[in-house]
């Protein structure tokens, strides 16, 4: 099985890289410099060049607040790409696992969001994210769409990782604790694409391909487990991160929850995104760690004073 990763600097490409490379021998990983994602040619030339059996896009326009003054560039990365993906993949029965976004959903839900519920983005990214998904399905090509949520890791940049960096240099943080949502590691993901794809070797040794990897794909939710928000996300994390010997500044007595009115930001964020993993359960079997001790993993991995 030959694989294609994109993003490989960011912080699920690396952990896909780091994970699939220890499986499967035929693994390509490319970023930004292999290939611009926002020219189609570069895609359609890479893919024809590669010829992968399995294509994993983690790669996305992520910025999100600068997505809405950079709309064209934040499309074509997030919805034009996939589509060409797509549309190559297709050509050669290739399969395609892409990753999108809780910032479909507009938060309006008590509840956690399920796949059939009715997206309605309040971002450009969102919006983009959602073209994206849309364009995969139409095209007809086998395909995996992961939805996920609120996404840290030891590599690249992140609430997290911001967070514990302005602990250390700061006596007092502000928060917005009214947008809920599940902090969901990248080495969660890595190691859900991985199981994925041993299910899916399983069923082509089995000689039933066509059938049970229809069955298989589609769109799903991908999360850690819990529900936390902003401000107890780095409450924890600051705890966490004490707890394991890392020197901060701030107390947590002095983190201030605030609402979302009190830090404006360019993009609209969801109130509520926490995302329903019930089909990925029952899909692959796959067992959710919480958030929590994923944080602290990836604290204890960075092994630094921030």
């Amino acid at each position: 099985m030959k694989i294609l990763v994109t993003g490989k600097n960011g912080q699920v490409g690396f952990e896909l890289a780091r994970h699939l490379a220890a499986t499967h021998r035929d693994l390509v990983s490319v970023g930004t410099t292999d290939c611009d994602l926002s020219k189609p040619a570069a895609i359609r030339y890479l893919i024809q060049t590669i010829k992968p059996d399995v294509l994993i896009n983690p790669a996305a326009y992520t910025a999100v607040d600068r997505a809405e003054s950079e709309p064209e560039l934040a499309k074509a990365i997030n919805a034009d790409a996939p589509e060409v993906m797509a549309s190559e993949l297709k050509k050669t029965g290739g399969l395609l696992i892409h990753f999108s976004t809780d910032y479909v959903f507009d938060g309006q839900k008590a509840t956690p969001y399920t796949e059939l519920d009715a997206p309605n983005p309040q971002s450009v990214y969102g919006k983009t994210k959602l073209l994206g998904e849309k364009a995969i399905t139409a095209s007809g090509v086998a395909h995996i769409i992961l939805r996920t949520s609120w996404v840290f890791g030891s590599h690249g940049h992140n609430f997290l990782k911001t967070m514990l960096r302005l602990a250390a240099e700061r006596e007092e943080l502000r928060v917005v604790n009214d947008q809920f949502g599940a902090p969901t590691s990248a080495t969660f993901l890595a190691q859900t694409v991985t199981q994925m794809l041993g299910w899916l070797g399983r069923v082509r040794a089995g000689n039933q391909e066509a059938k049970d990897l229809e069955a298989l794909t589609g769109l799903y939710h991908c999360s850690c487990s819990g529900r936390t928000s902003w401000y107890d996300y780095a409450k924890c994390a600051i705890e966490l991160a004490r707890t394991n010997g890392v020197k901060l500044k701030l107390q947590t007595n002095n983190l201030i929850p605030i609402s979302s009115s009190e830090y404006p930001t360019p993009a609209a964020r969801p109130a509520n995104s926490v995302l329903d993993n019930t089909k990925l359960e029952k899909a692959f079997g796959i067992q959710r760690p919480d958030w929590q001790s994923q944080v602290e993993q990836v604290i204890q991995a960075l092994n630094w004073q921030p």
